[in-house]
């Protein structure tokens, strides 16, 4: 192999190299997809029956990557015309005062539902350490001035269905039984918990039906046929989507539509779009 013949190769293998770090870093951090599926739930009332239920979670506003990904997001999801719309916490990144001015340009744009919008906190709303609950009030504030009921411990019922909201395991204020002592199982009810390790809590009172988490973005990155290396939780079969808990619960784990750092790799940013059932 002569040098000209020995430096295209190099060049060739190089620009190979290369293009996979440039699309884990400018593509799929920004490449969204909406995954839509149905969402049977147990007495649920015939006119909700085909209604749409929008979860967005872990939008992770800050200086990590350009937040306007996220209003461009939310104007194509509100082209779903969602009747409920939950958002599954990490509002913020820091929890820092930038954060929380950045968030409320970002939620001028946020997708609210016909009949109904909830939310609940993640770790990252709670600051330095999980641990600044005035960070978690300031957001909490600012999400309800934009149309959005925070669910912390708390339950609300609309239409029909009826949500319970945790607040994160992390956090100061996690007491999943302040609200799930009151846990009726004759309606129809849904769980938003942003952290699914709780679901290995002895804290669910019985419960049967669905729980929405985020707190994981998939892992990010995940190499087919390799298990996803980083993950953010003790149970390490809590990656993403539809999990089966055996004993009357479903779990369903978004991907996570921004991230806290500008890489993905075969995980795609989410938006799930739910058709009750």
């Amino acid at each position: 192999m002569n040098r000209k013949t020995f430096l295209k190769r190099l060049f060739q293998l190089s620009v190979i190299g290369a293009f996979p770090l440039l699309y884990s870093w400018k593509i799929e951090p920004f490449w969204l997809e909406f995954v839509e599926r149905k969402l049977p739930i147990k007495n649920l009332p015939e006119e909700l029956n085909g209604k749409i239920l929008m979860q967005i979670s872990d939008l992770h506003v800050g200086n990590r990557f350009d937040w306007n990904f996220l209003i461009d997001s939310f104007k194509k999801a509100k082209n779903f015309n969602p009747d409920f719309v939950v958002y599954t916490g990490d509002f913020v990144n820091h929890g820092s005062t930038e954060d929380h001015l950045h968030l409320e340009k970002v939620m001028h744009h946020a997708v609210l539902g016909k009949l109904a919008t909830f939310g609940i906190l993640g770790n990252h709303d709670y600051g330095a350490k999980w641990k600044n609950i005035k960070s978690s009030e300031n957001i909490c504030n600012i999400l309800e001035r934009f149309g959005i009921t925070m669910l912390n411990n708390a339950q609300q019922e609309s239409h029909g269905l009826n949500f319970i909201g945790f607040e994160d395991l992390s956090s100061p204020n996690f007491d999943p039984m302040k609200v799930m002592k009151d846990y009726d199982p004759s309606i129809a009810n849904i769980v938003l918990c942003h952290n699914p390790d709780v679901c290995d809590k002895n804290v669910w009172n019985g419960y049967e039906g669905w729980i929405l988490s985020g707190h994981t973005h998939g892992g990010q990155c995940r190499i087919p046929g390799i298990v996803t290396p980083i993950l953010p939780v003790k149970n390490k079969r809590y990656v993403s989507g539809e999990i089966d808990l055996k004993d009357g619960r479903m779990l369903y784990i978004n991907r996570a539509l921004g991230h806290s750092f500008q890489v993905r790799f075969m995980v795609r940013p989410e938006i799930t779009v739910f058709t009750l059932t």
